[in-house]
């Protein structure tokens, strides 16, 4: 009995030693935040806010020079808050601990350190096979943002995420109606006497709730429509009043399109979300109606969608005016990044005090979820079947 006991306490002892040294000697988390590079990603994950509680925790953050900026944070916010300031990438990217919104270009996983702690959105669509094998190379351990669930078995920063998205359908469907060539001139608001403004919204998750929330409260009419008839069930409840709700049948949805001002698409599949409206539905659409197709960074359900930029956003199909961003909350940079900020900060300050993440995901399942890689071996099924790559389980390496 002595011999299949002692490695068993070892393993126990070991993390207790480390969680005491942490405690003594606070400041171990190192955390570098770099400038994001990618093409109009303006958001960033810490406030200056956050910065300082992590900081008086005994902590440091070396922050690039401008991280900030574009979500209307300075660098003299950061600096007083108790962030060190650098112009020098490699020295950010060599930090023990990054953090960043996007995922790390190739370029930039060459400046990480072996063994560093990647924190970061995954897109796991848009990665490259070579991102993997620089990871299991480097032997680093990376953490997905979408990945991660809490206590109630959602994933917090997709639904915050998507609660600023549908939200922001809403209101930038109410600017394109007046702005956008070919617009129609409507105004959302329930003016005496005037019709009320007409929405669809083909999706009951978070997107169109909060799209349906938002066309309430600007005074619409709205009709939602969604294949299970738990969600529609769902969003009465959260929305708190009755409201037209329809399976997707063809008959119902081309009828409600055909009078519709503004039509939002919130429908997300596995691999790729479904094309539930066609190319013909859309040519009986009124001239001057608004597409907002929120799912068109996994293809879009509408056939006529195509990917546009916030630079260029719109395209005008059949005289009806289709929005195509992918990234609609990196369209409120300041909003997004105090909502992940929000989210993350009580995570660093988790990952501290438990003495590393490695220690942090022994106790916390939620973040254990968005753990896909460790010390550079694959642990996540879903990252391992998209890309067909061995994967292990991490209950096997961690205990």
């Amino acid at each position: 009995m002595a011999n299949p006991k002692s490695p068993f306490t070892k393993a126990q002892l070991l993390p207790q030693e480390e969680t005491l040294e942490i405690a003594k000697q606070k400041g171990e988390l190192f955390i570098g935040i770099p400038k994001e590079a990618y093409f109009q990603e303006k958001r960033i994950c810490l406030t200056p806010d956050a910065v300082s509680a992590i900081v008086s925790n005994g902590h440091r953050v070396l922050m690039e020079n401008g991280a900030g900026l574009e979500s209307g944070f300075s660098d003299n916010e950061y600096s007083e808050a108790g962030a060190q300031l650098t112009d020098d990438t490699k020295k950010v990217f060599g930090c023990p601990v990054v953090l960043k919104v996007e995922p790390p270009t190739l370029d930039e996983l060459e400046l990480i350190n072996p063994k560093t702690v990647l924190i970061s959105a995954l897109q796991l669509k848009t990665r490259q096979l070579k991102y993997f094998q620089t990871l299991a190379k480097k032997k680093i351990t990376a953490l997905a943002f979408e990945f991660i669930k809490d206590e109630d078995h959602t994933y917090p920063l997709v639904k915050a995420l998507s609660e600023i998205a549908g939200t922001a359908s809403i209101l930038i469907a109410a600017e394109l109606m007046v702005n956008a060539k070919k617009g129609n001139g409507l105004l959302f608001g329930n003016i005496s006497g005037v019709p009320p403004i007409e929405v669809v919204v083909i999706g009951a998750g978070t997107v169109g709730e909060f799209a349906v929330r938002s066309a309430l409260g600007l005074g619409a009419n709205v009709k939602v429509f969604d294949s299970s008839i738990t969600k529609l069930r769902t969003i009465q409840t959260n929305v708190g009043r009755i409201l037209y709700t329809s399976t997707i049948q063809p008959k119902n949805l081309t009828k409600a399109l055909r009078r519709c001002d503004v039509a939002i698409g919130a429908v997300r599949g596995h691999n790729r979300s479904p094309i539930i409206v066609t190319e013909e539905m859309v040519m009986r659409m009124k001239k001057g109606a608004v597409v907002i197709d929120v799912c068109v960074d996994m293809g879009g359900c509408f056939e006529t969608t195509e990917m546009t930029t916030h630079d260029n956003p719109t395209v005008i199909k059949h005289n009806v005016i289709h929005y195509g961003v992918p990234n609609i909350p990196a369209r409120y940079p300041k909003t997004a990044s105090i909502t992940i900020s929000n989210i993350f900060t009580p995570y660093i300050l988790e990952i501290a005090e438990s003495g590393g993440l490695e220690n942090a995901i022994r106790f916390d399942d939620g973040l254990k979820n968005g753990l896909y890689f460790y010390r550079g071996i694959l642990t996540n099924k879903a990252v391992a079947d998209w890309f067909d790559l061995p994967y292990s389980d991490l209950n096997l390496l961690i205990f």
